[in-house]
């Protein structure tokens, strides 16, 4: 994300939706229907009030948490800017047609 010429983290964020809504389509393949339910999956167990470690343990608890939250923050800012670079080659492929 920090290197010159890939997207920032609004492109990256914004374009989430477009991503997930083009793997529900079958438009992209760079993110199997798979790995998404398992982000989704992800996104359940945070917002879930019953957690495989109890938030009553406080540091244990909340940290199973947060690492769930860390690696689904950096699964779908990673997969996001593959998206992008996707989007980018089918737009240059329909300019060059």
């Amino acid at each position: 994300m920090t290197k010159p010429g890939t997207p920032g983290l609004t492109a990256r964020v914004r374009a989430i939706p477009r991503m997930i809504g083009a793997v529900m389509r079958g438009r992209y393949t760079g993110l199997g229907k798979s790995k998404l339910a398992m982000m989704g999956l992800g996104v359940v167990y945070i917002l879930s009030p019953i957690d495989v470690i109890p938030d009553f343990l406080v540091l244990v608890g909340v940290a199973d948490d947060f690492g769930v939250f860390l690696w689904l923050f950096g699964s779908l800012l990673g997969e996001s800017g593959r998206y992008l670079d996707h989007e980018r080659e089918v737009i240059q492929g329909r300019l060059e047609s």
